[in-house]
């Protein structure tokens, strides 16, 4: 904010040198960037903000906390030199306000000021406003602008012939209403139905808190105007502001908070300060519509506790003397000090705001800082770790880490949105992408049809972060490592490569095999089956589904893999057992048994396993086949088995009982035939 040194002054009760005033709201952690004089013999000081102190987004607010800092008094402005009194005069004039949104409007007032006479502002108000940057237009405008730069507190005047009525409504804007908002070269803005706006009778005259509209400004011709001081909800402002492609110092402020506190006051000396300079009668009391006045807050503080979070000794009579020039009439019943909030410091909500305060104002170069620091090293959790142990894998296996975006499009959510989940959505219309990601496969496709576009590159691509769904009413935010790997024409190949992936990475991670179970409904994957880790499932593999690639915008094959292995880690690497590699060499044989579609590798495998079969050392998938030599519903499945003594070397006749024995017992139970 660009602030006047002489009107800083005015509102202090002794005058501040501009390198002084620059020194203590530096000190005081209101930066000030740059300085400069004008031509009129004032000096102009460019002071930077936080988001939270909108309340110093004037020059009263400043000049409190000059006082504060220097043992000054920040004097009142409602006095006027030409001691008009800042009472509301009687009777009412008929003006009409109407507040349909008291949620999004807490306060509006209205006053009508009759016989005005718009002319060029007092020499002394266009010299305020020129120093500050602002062009000045009329005694009527300038006033509001003053108001507005002096008290923080955003106001509007309208010209009370152009209002139809005379009536002013606060509500929602409808389906095809328009604006022509003030300004050179505005055009007309199409309101959206929900935005908030001031109308008439009959059609919006201002978007609350943004604009006023060009058909009810103040003119050379006007005599009549009805003033408004209100205050609106940031959200509501926000969100028309945006919407609507509107900006305004109003709207700045209105953002960061205006109490309804300090609507009345600001009205008031807005409505002086137009009688002092552009005459009228005040047709008072003021129109007002909203909620009551909320009663001002009080926030307490404990001296001890301030003590204790600065970290040096600070007395009940030293906070105290810090927090009164703010404003906060400060009272004090033993340790604790309770102050009551001043309409302006919404930033002020509990005990840790008022130390903040005392800290600030006593000068941060004042709090005890130690030379030394103790450091003690923490072991890396298990997640963390279980976590770049998986990236070291997959980057090592060729796999190229993608970051994607939280956000997703519907299609993308939609082609990887388990059956059983729903998903979470953004309550914001303008989101081009409102879906938090259910999975990661659909960016990972995104990425990879953007290289395939771009470069005509291929690259397996995988994630570590997190998806986003909501099962059984649960919301969920699982960690996933998800994996996609293109093919170049084979999809068994390309499915084979992605499987040896797996099976690496679940060892690597729990210390125990991947299996694989049956073949389950899974829309993203055709065929698509889920992966186990010690009996339980942590996740779903297989070839890509044509919807899954044509919401992506991809040609298959591509295999890819989703699985949740991180947060389900207690301890990380996992307990491994350490074995001498054998001595004797095995003896393998290979069975491709014909058997029918239903039944699965696992059944066959956990079947040969519980035989008990001597010297039995591993089952393991070689292939599977189908085809018109098979038959219909029917497939071809090869195993290996392999034997190994410790000892000595098997004979043939000890690997063929023992095949022979494994083979009649599949025929048994799952009807299985040699294939030819």
């Amino acid at each position: 904010m660009r602030a006047s040194l002489q009107w800083l002054n005015e509102l202090l009760d002794r005058p501040i040198s501009r390198e002084e005033a620059a020194q203590r709201l530096t000190l005081a952690g209101f930066p000030v960037e740059s300085w400069g004089a004008t031509p009129e013999g004032d000096e102009w000081l460019e002071v930077e903000l936080t988001s939270n102190r909108g309340d110093c987004l004037c020059h009263l607010g400043l000049a409190r906390e000059i006082a504060a800092a220097t043992g000054r008094t920040a004097l009142d402005p409602g006095a006027s030199s030409d001691g008009t009194p800042r009472t509301e005069a009687p009777p009412a004039d008929g003006v009409t306000v109407t507040n349909d949104e008291v949620g999004s409007c807490p306060l509006y007032t209205a006053h009508t000021i009759r016989g005005i006479q718009v002319r060029p502002s007092p020499d002394w108000m266009q010299a305020r406003l020129r120093a500050i940057g602002q062009i000045p237009r009329n005694n009527v405008v300038d006033c509001t602008n003053y108001v507005l730069f002096e008290l923080g507190q955003p106001t509007h005047v309208f010209d009370l012939a152009m209002l139809s009525g005379p009536a002013i409504v606060v509500r929602r804007a409808r389906e095809g209403e328009s604006i022509l908002p003030i300004g050179e070269g505005a055009n007309p803005v199409a309101l959206r139905a929900g935005d908030l706006v001031i109308a008439d009778a009959q059609v919006p005259v201002a978007v609350a808190g943004v604009k006023g509209g060009a058909l009810t400004a103040v003119t050379d011709a006007t005599t009549d105007v009805l003033v408004e001081s209100a205050t609106f909800d940031p959200r509501a402002v926000r969100a028309a502001s945006r919407g609507l492609g509107l900006t305004s110092d109003s709207s700045y402020r209105f953002e960061r908070g205006v109490d309804a506190g300090q609507v009345s006051s600001a009205a008031l000396r807005l409505v002086q300060l137009i009688l002092q300079t552009a005459g009228g009668r005040l047709m008072g009391p003021a129109a007002r519509a909203g909620a009551p006045t909320a009663p001002q807050r009080t926030v307490s503080m404990r001296a001890s506790r301030c003590a204790s979070l600065l970290g040096c000794s600070v007395s009940v009579p030293d906070i105290v003397s810090r927090l009164e020039p703010l404003g906060l009439h400060p009272t004090v019943a033993g340790d604790v000090i309770t102050c009551t909030i001043p309409p302006a410091r919404v930033d002020l909500e509990r005990e840790v705001d008022l130390i903040e305060e005392v800290a600030r104002l006593r000068g941060l170069d004042s709090i005890p800082v130690r030379d030394s620091i103790t450091v003690r090293a923490h072991a890396m959790s298990p997640v963390v770790a279980a976590t770049r142990s998986a990236k070291d894998l997959l980057a090592g296996l060729g796999y190229l880490e993608a970051v994607t975006h939280t956000l997703v499009t519907e299609r993308t959510a939609t082609a990887f949105t388990p059956a059983s989940a729903a998903t979470l959505r953004l309550d914001d219309e303008r989101a081009l992408a409102p879906i938090l990601r259910p999975s990661l496969l659909g960016s990972l496709l995104e990425v990879l049809a953007t290289n395939i576009d771009r470069a005509g590159d291929r690259p397996p691509l995988f994630e570590v972060s997190r998806g986003f769904t909501v099962r059984g009413g649960e919301h969920r935010e699982p960690i996933l490592v998800s994996i996609v790997h293109p093919g170049s024409g084979d999809p068994a190949a390309c499915y084979r490569a992605l499987r040896g992936t797996v099976d690496r990475l679940v060892t690597t991670l729990t210390g125990h095999r991947a299996d694989v179970g049956d073949s389950g409904p899974c829309s993203a994957f055709e065929p698509g089956t889920p992966v186990l880790a010690r009996d339980r499932t942590v996740g779903h593999m297989g070839l890509l589904s044509r919807q899954a690639l044509k919401a992506a915008g991809v040609d298959g094959p591509i295999a890819a893999a989703e699985l949740e292995l991180l947060e389900s880690i207690s301890a990380f690497p996992p307990d491994v057992r350490i074995q001498a590699l054998p001595t004797m060499p095995a003896s393998d044989r290979d069975l491709s048994l014909v058997v029918a579609d239903a039944v699965t590798w696992r059944d066959l495998e956990s079947h040969v396993a519980a035989l008990g079969l001597e010297h039995l050392e591993s089952v393991a998938f070689l292939s599977t086949f189908r085809g018109t030599q098979i038959g219909d519903g029917r497939k071809s499945v090869t195993m290996r088995l392999a034997f190994r003594a410790p000892s000595r070397t098997l004979k043939r006749d000890e690997t063929d009982s023992q095949t022979a024995r494994a083979l009649a017992s599949l025929r048994e139970a799952f009807g299985a035939e040699v294939r030819a």
